[in-house]
């Protein structure tokens, strides 16, 4: 418990201090997780919307695939990836393996089927009704459709919150592909297992706190935004 106790005053004592190692370890993980995140958001976003919209008989196969990938695990999911980008693979000549964007690709290929299959559950629950009623007031196909997304917001926040929630605590894909190299690919993750592997717990300790504080800070956030919702609704 001792060593416990001496790691967690030494890991806030490294977070006052903005402790170089672990700045540059965070300033990354944002950096690659907010980057995938963004990515998954448009292309989730986009498809979601398409896919709720479109009768459910017409996509049931793409649907089956979508929740199938939303329960990968990561190794799978990074193994995929790292054929992919490797000399051998059809986007080897690129040269990303070991690279942030490797990265990014890999926790986008995470995020995105979670994104698009709880936007497409959000908005099947009510989307037709909104779209029927744009359409009854005049509005022609792209403005329903944006309709219906600003009025299942809320929905959509949430499975970009669960996708941003999956990346950024992901190990073993961006461990595959980046190869957790000291100053180039390193991130908060992976970090923390190995510097608990070579014992340096201060550091490790520090990372897990910040992971955490992120984690409530984005759910704090999510929170506060859906009772702002549903007060407005209300």
């Amino acid at each position: 418990m001792s060593q416990i106790g001496e790691g967690i005053l030494e890991a806030i004592r490294m977070i006052v201090t903005l402790n170089p190692d672990l700045i540059k370890i965070v300033g990354l993980s944002l950096w690659v997780s907010l980057s995938a995140i963004v990515i998954a958001t448009i292309l989730g976003v986009l498809l979601g919307t398409w896919l709720g919209l479109k009768s459910e008989k017409k996509t049931r196969f793409i649907n089956k695939l979508i929740f199938t990938l939303m329960g990968m695990p990561p190794v799978v999911a990074g193994l995929i990836i790292y054929l992919i980008l490797s000399r051998q693979g059809p986007l080897g000549v690129l040269g990303l393996l070991y690279t942030p964007g490797a990265m990014i690709i890999a926790q986008v290929f995470l995020a995105l089927p979670i994104i698009t299959g709880l936007t497409m559950v959000g908005i099947r629950a009510r989307g037709k009704v909104i779209e029927e009623t744009a359409r009854s007031l005049g509005a022609d196909s792209r403005l329903a459709a944006w309709t219906v997304v600003k009025e299942s917001r809320m929905a959509i926040l949430g499975a970009v919150i669960t996708g941003f929630g999956r990346v950024v605590a992901e190990v073993g894909a961006v461990m595959m592909v980046g190869g957790n190299i000291d100053g180039r690919t390193r991130v908060m993750t992976t970090a923390i297992v190995l510097e608990t592997r070579k014992g340096n717990f201060e550091l490790a300790i520090g990372l897990g706190m910040i992971l955490l504080s992120l984690s409530f800070f984005v759910n704090s956030v999510l929170y506060t935004i859906q009772k702002g919702g549903d007060a407005h609704e209300g």
